[in-house]
């Protein structure tokens, strides 16, 4: 350990690993810098501890800024000995941890500091899609720094401390910190959606370590299972009940009822995080209309898709793909949000997210469990797009729109007999999930509470998938 071992840096690496699993590398680096007094100044370490230790046992890379020396800014140093992490994690294939705690660029290094950015920025690059990149803030993370969590793939953020921002709120023409502070954990994670988990910091660590135990060591590992403890075959009575608030039901079928969410606080009617099946981790993509907490229900929403909503899924899903973790969606969706302002961005952000799932090679099984009507449903995950499996519930809704607007539009200026009679001819001939699954659009209609079995069934069965693809270097959209 360098001889700042009592720093918060320091402490935060102890408590996040295994015990007496951290070693250090490169304890004794110091700044090379002498311009502007800087040879008088120590720098411990250059103000990043970094090394490598084990979570539960799984090998990770770790660094730790340092914010009593120098307020943990990056120097030229500083950033060699992250970019080295980087190298050793790219080599051995582990992820790589960031605890950040920085006052930003080492203004008395100027371009030496500067290029040290960009040479973290080029590793990160490099990393992205190869090793996992998680990033925890517990102080500022500001200017060039805020770009680090953002090329990673999930961000934490200390719930009161930490701060993240490109420009500070009171650099922010008519806004200072007051009125909307910008850069606080709240704004980032509700408003932004570039924070994946908030907490204090004792638990913030033991989230990062879940999410660690969650995914794989790179994107060829093969390893990432564990066994599996729950009854592979658990009827969930109450499933049912859970349609609108599928954060709940996605726990429920969860192995021992366990499901890591992200962004929770971000785009509430889109759901998306891991659980274990059968001992295999999952990637989870869900419509969501209600929202429960302890007093009961807390939110409600239309089913319907939203560009953050969109986004947010779309960004899971690639991630997921890239690291071989198969992907299960809840499909309970009736249109698009229709708003002047989400009217801006609907068509860029569905078209995202229907290229995430029509791109992704991984096993891909879609449960309908509620209304599945229009473009919207196809986004989801469908039979169309690519999905391998889609089980739909009994009482599901499958077709181009509700039964009794079809019936307006296609028998319009008709009394209210003719449409009545038209709605329930339509519901029967278009929208039953028997006349999908006449058609082959749905493999198989399931009890909800028999979820669980058929979905640890399905990807068992495709465990093994492989898909080939028009060779290209990449897509575009």
């Amino acid at each position: 350990m360098s001889s700042a071992v009592q720093n918060s840096a320091s402490d935060r690496i102890l408590s996040l690993l295994d015990e007496n699993s951290f070693v250090e590398i490169g304890a004794r680096v110091t700044a090379r810098a002498t311009d502007f007094d800087m040879k008088s100044n120590e720098t411990p370490a250059d103000g990043v501890v970094t090394g490598y230790g084990v979570i539960n046992g799984n090998l990770v890379y770790v660094y730790s800024q340092n914010a009593s020396v120098l307020g943990g800014s990056v120097g030229e140093m500083h950033a060699k000995k992250i970019v080295r992490l980087y190298e050793l994690a790219m080599k051995v294939g582990a992820p790589v941890i960031g605890l950040v705690d920085c006052a930003g660029l080492r203004l008395q290094e100027a371009t030496d500091a500067l290029n040290g950015f960009g040479e973290i920025y080029l590793k990160q690059t490099l990393a992205s899609g190869v090793i996992p990149q998680i990033t925890a803030i517990f102080g500022n993370c500001g200017g060039g720094l805020a770009v680090m969590p953002a090329i990673t793939d999930f961000t934490f953020m200390e719930e009161k401390n930490a701060k993240l921002f490109v420009n500070t709120p009171n650099a922010l023409a008519g806004n200072n910190a007051g009125k909307c502070d910008t850069a606080s954990a709240k704004f980032q994670s509700e408003t932004c959606g570039n924070v994946d988990f908030v907490a204090a910091e004792a638990d913030l660590l033991a989230q990062i370590r879940d999410l660690v135990t969650m995914l794989p060591a790179n994107n060829e590992d093969d390893l990432s299972y564990e066994e599996c403890t729950d009854d592979l075959n658990r009827v969930s009575k109450d499933l049912a009940n859970c349609a609108g608030d599928t954060s709940i039901l996605l726990s429920k079928i969860a192995d021992n009822e366990s499901f890591l969410e992200t962004k929770a606080m971000y785009a509430k009617e889109m759901v998306t995080g891991f659980v274990k099946l059968n001992g295999v981790t999952v990637g989870c993509v869900a419509n969501r209309s209600e929202v429960y907490g302890e007093e009961g229900l807390e939110e409600s929403f239309a089913k319907a898709l939203t560009p953050s909503g969109c986004e947010k899924a779309a960004e899971f899903v690639n991630f997921c793909d890239a690291f071989e973790i198969p992907v299960l969606t809840v499909t309970n969706v009736t249109g698009f949000c229709a708003e002047v302002e989400t009217e801006k961005s609907m068509a860029k952000s569905v078209a995202k997210l229907t290229y995430a799932f029509a791109n992704a090679s991984v096993p891909k099984v879609n449960v309908i469990t509620g209304e599945a009507f229009g473009s919207a449903y196809v986004a989801m995950n469908s039979k169309s797009i690519g999905a391998d499996i889609v089980y739909a519930w009994e009482e599901a809704k499958i077709g181009m729109m509700d039964a009794k607007l079809a019936a307006k539009v296609m028998y319009e200026g008709e009394g209210n007999d003719v449409i009545a009679a038209k709605t329930a001819e339509y519901d029967s001939l278009q929208n039953s999930v028997e006349s999908a699954a006449g058609r082959g659009y749905v493999d198989t209609i399931i009890e909800a509470a028999d979820t669980r079995k058929y979905v640890i069934g399905a990807f068992e069965m495709l465990f093994t998938k492989r898909e080939d693809r028009p060779h290209k270097k990449h897509g575009t959209v």
